[in-house]
């Protein structure tokens, strides 16, 4: 798989959420931060939505919103209406006068992830991704959560299956969506896939966790000269090559320890380490605890 799918596929996105969210007439309302990442899709009219400490921006029909973690932000009817603090609902809403036809209307979701890697999400993407209804990919994007919508309504066999591979294809078509990485001087894996150079490395890299790679021998995947690839690639992804192998080793190790399937001899032989030994050095170092302590400690795979 290339490195975005092995991302997604240590995230392991699961049960959608997705309700209807109307609204008529006059209205506002203020939902304070939580973790849950998030996405929206206007259906009907327009609304403002602002974020706190910054100005309300306008959505209209068929515009699409994803938000990797929600922070605290107002949704109203028009700008600078200030309405009452609410806490989300995993229930149908409507805003304003309850009677008569809806003048706007959305359709509001959450997905889940581990959140033992969570970070890695964060890492990926800004933190708020805006599709505007022109862009060609909103219709790929509005199709999908109208099949999220429809399987989170039945209660079919196979419904978990099919909610966790649809949810796989909305985050990678957002991740996919040109737009996002429009500020070239945002660090990150999308800036990275789209420089044929280090697309090339960073395939690599995730092909071959387990080689002992060198920033000379990775230039030499890069076709580059070690100088000129060692700059390139901490100036696009925020740190150097090897630090990027060890933070992935890192996330595979810690997905690895919370599920306790393997032992740390099988762990380490895996990501590249020569003994249990030398990984519970290197993951103590890297996150302050043993990966025995680490993996009592989290328990589970927990999900946000």
């Amino acid at each position: 798989m290339d490195p975005f799918s092995d991302v997604i596929a240590l995230l392991r996105p699961s049960t959608a959420v997705a309700k209807p969210i109307s609204g008529r007439g006059r209205w506002g309302v203020r939902y304070t931060a939580h973790d849950a990442p998030g996405f929206a899709i206007v259906l009907q009219g327009n609304c403002w939505l602002s974020f706190e400490g910054g100005e309300p921006v306008r959505f209209h029909k068929g515009d699409f919103l994803l938000l990797p973690t929600t922070p605290a932000f107002s949704l109203s009817s028009h700008p600078g209406v200030r309405g009452e603090l609410r806490d989300p609902l995993d229930v149908p809403v409507r805003h304003g006068e309850q009677e008569g036809e809806p003048e706007f209307a959305a359709l509001g979701g959450t997905f889940r992830i581990e959140q033992i890697n969570a970070p890695l999400l964060l890492a990926l993407l800004p933190s708020i991704i805006h599709i505007p209804a022109s862009e060609a990919r909103t219709g790929r994007l509005h199709r999908m959560v109208e099949l999220i919508t429809e399987e989170c309504a039945n209660d079919e066999p196979g419904k978990e299956m099919l909610l966790q591979r649809l949810l796989e294809i909305l985050l990678v078509e957002a991740l996919r969506w040109r737009g996002i990485d429009g500020d070239e001087d945002r660090a990150g894996l999308l800036r990275a896939m789209r420089d044929p150079s280090l697309a090339r490395v960073l395939r690599s890299m995730h092909a071959d966790v387990r080689a002992n790679w060198t920033v000379a021998g990775l230039a030499e995947v890069a076709g580059l000269s070690r100088s000129a690839f060692a700059a390139r690639f901490g100036e696009t992804l925020g740190c150097g090559p090897i630090e990027y192998l060890a933070r992935w080793r890192m996330a595979l190790a810690k997905d690895a320890l919370v599920r306790g399937a393997k032992t740390l001899d099988r762990i380490a032989e895996e990501i590249g380490y020569e003994s249990a030994s030398a990984f519970s050095t290197a993951f103590r170092r890297r996150l302050g605890l043993s990966p025995g302590r680490f993996a009592k400690a989290s328990g589970p795979a927990r999900m946000v």
